[in-house]
């Protein structure tokens, strides 16, 4: 047997990065791998109501899988889908379609019951599975509908029936009236009403693929008026500290009040006089800075005075000292 350092080094290299890509690429697909994955079993629907490839798997609300696969199986849908091993299912286990969210997100519910456990790859059968009403398919089906409708031949039928019915009470002539004229009505805004069903139509298809988004800002404003009612006690306790200081103030204002008017009268005395005579109050604070300055370098080095004199001729050297 060679070894490993005579063998090719380009051929060891390449099986090295398929090594590595088969190993990335099971990191990936781990969930889709048969020994990975959890148990497999099947459910029959009489409609699929909006399930897709993906949807979750619900056990009393917690996630335990996913659905993987949707054929049509003798006019019923076959629905199958994986589950972790640790969910227990009861040989009469429900499902149900139900939906997530108010824009049509679907999930399947699974309602554990009976003795026993499921084998895997086992059917539910149709007698135990429960299809959701889809809302978006059913606006879609009125708005056919309506423009299948000859509003002309209703608005005849409904006339004649009111002409037919020209001896009953006056309430109920009444009543056929109004029906009538709500089926002229009708009749004379057909195309607009037509225009209005298809704009739901195409509004609930907007919603339906913003959906993730609606979820998260209905979350996100859930979360905003949680800390607001987190914070309603720190928000209350500033309101009324607040109005007691404002109480405060206005008694010690009022209390203040004889005391204060004499201080501001002199005070704008004292303004009167400061402007009288503000250039002479800026000139002395113009004369006073050098002085100042002067003054702190002369007395600023210690408890002495720092100073000089001026054509003071030297003392003789003996003298000095």
């Amino acid at each position: 047997m060679r070894s490993f350092r005579d063998r090719d080094p380009i051929r060891v290299g390449v099986a090295g990065l398929l090594l590595i890509c088969l190993s990335l690429v099971a990191g990936v697909r781990a969930g889709d791998l048969p020994f990975v994955g959890g148990d497999t079993y099947y459910a029959e629907f009489s409609d699929l109501g909006g399930l897709k490839l993906g949807d979750p798997v619900l056990v009393t609300g917690v996630r335990v899988g996913k659905v993987t696969g949707i054929e049509l199986v003798d006019a019923r849908v076959r629905v199958g889908f994986d589950v972790d091993g640790a969910a227990e299912l009861g040989s009469e286990t429900r499902a149900v379609i139900k939906v997530r969210t108010l824009l049509g997100a679907m999930f399947l519910a699974l309602e554990p019951a009976g003795r026993g456990e499921l084998d895997e790859g086992d059917v539910i059968p149709l007698s135990r599975t429960t299809a959701p009403y889809d809302v978006i398919d059913a606006f879609s089906g009125l708005s056919d509908r309506a423009g299948a409708i000859d509003t002309n031949q209703l608005a005849a039928s409904l006339t004649t029936l009111a002409d037919l019915t020209r001896n009953t009470p006056e309430e109920f002539r009444a009543a056929l009236r109004g029906v009538s004229g709500l089926a002229r009505t009708v009749a004379g805004r057909d195309a607009e009403l037509e225009r209005l069903l298809q704009d739901l139509a195409r509004v609930s298809r907007a919603l339906a693929s913003r959906d993730d988004d609606i979820v998260a800002l209905m979350d996100d404003a859930d979360v905003l008026f949680r800390a607001l009612v987190d914070r309603r006690k720190a928000i209350h306790e500033l309101l009324v500290a607040t109005a007691d200081m404002s109480r405060v103030l206005t008694g010690l204002i009022a209390d203040s009040r004889a005391d204060l008017a004499p201080a501001l009268k002199h005070l704008d005395s004292v303004l009167a006089v400061l402007r009288k005579n503000e250039d002479n109050v800026e000139a002395s604070l113009m004369a006073f800075a050098p002085f100042a300055r002067l003054f702190a370098n002369v007395a600023g080095n210690g408890p002495w005075l720092d100073g000089y004199i001026f054509n003071l001729p030297p003392l003789p050297a003996g003298k000095a000292g």
